[in-house]
């Protein structure tokens, strides 16, 4: 049986809906997500609580492709999760994403927990 695609190329993708593997994302994975500007953007924005890609596209003006692989990146990385609402996709921040964020950091001792 051949390697699945993530081990050749290793990948790092992450199902964020699945808390434990959301937990063992590579410290470096969060902090290259966390370290674009548009990234961050969605993030400060999700902190208010669930929006919908709509409501991001409101406020970060970049084309809609672009702002789906920032999601996807961030989703990645275990710091947001996504629903879909009818035709809609709603997007808010991941549990335990801001301990996780702080985890990743060097030095840092944060217990995150699910």
């Amino acid at each position: 049986m051949p390697a699945p695609a993530s081990a050749i190329y290793g990948s790092s993708m992450v199902d964020a809906t699945d808390p434990v593997a959301a937990l063992e994302v590579d410290p470096v994975t969060v902090l290259a997500a966390v370290a674009d500007p548009v990234r961050w953007a969605v993030l400060e924005l999700l902190t208010d609580g669930p929006r919908c890609v709509c409501s991001l596209q409101e406020h970060i003006p970049i084309a809609g492709n672009l702002l789906s692989y920032h999601l996807k990146m961030l989703r990645t990385a275990g710091l947001v999760t996504s629903s879909r609402r009818g035709r809609w996709v709603d997007y808010a921040l991941a549990h335990g994403s801001q301990e996780r964020m702080r985890a990743a950091l060097p030095g840092a001792r944060v217990e995150v927990s699910s």
